[in-house]
């Protein structure tokens, strides 16, 4: 059968939706957030700082490997929901800035992406 997968001696079988019939998550359009609903969802995101119609938060590593590492994890995971942040390396630093573009300010997915950035930085002993 094409749509079964074998995994761990426990076969799963798929169930195969044609694309056109479901829902694409990231194309609808999100609710854009205001100042004072981003400066409330601020308070649970440490170390990050409201700068107009962006989020942003600078992460210190133990060193440029360190830095690259994080980039590429966070990339990784930015796009597995299709919402990438915009970055800037300097040397064991990495600058991490979110805003959603095509609604012109910031949307639930750019503070899911910080808390996500976040929680890498975290297990990578990033400050």
């Amino acid at each position: 059968m094409l749509n079964t997968v074998y995994y761990s001696n426990i076969v799963k079988t798929l169930t195969v939706v044609p694309w056109f019939l479901t829902p694409l998550a990231y194309a609808l359009p999100m609710a854009k957030i205001t100042s004072e609903d981003a400066r409330q969802k601020l308070q649970g995101l440490p170390g990050w700082a409201l700068e107009g119609d962006t989020i942003k938060r600078q992460f210190t590593f133990s060193g440029f490997p360190e830095a690259v590492a994080f980039l590429v994890r966070l990339g990784f995971a930015a796009e597995a929901v299709d919402h990438h942040p915009d970055l800037l390396v300097n040397y064991k630093r990495v600058t991490v800035a979110y805003s959603t573009h095509s609604q012109g300010g910031l949307t639930d997915k750019d503070f899911a992406g910080a808390r996500e950035a976040t929680s890498i930085a975290a297990s990578m002993a990033g400050k």
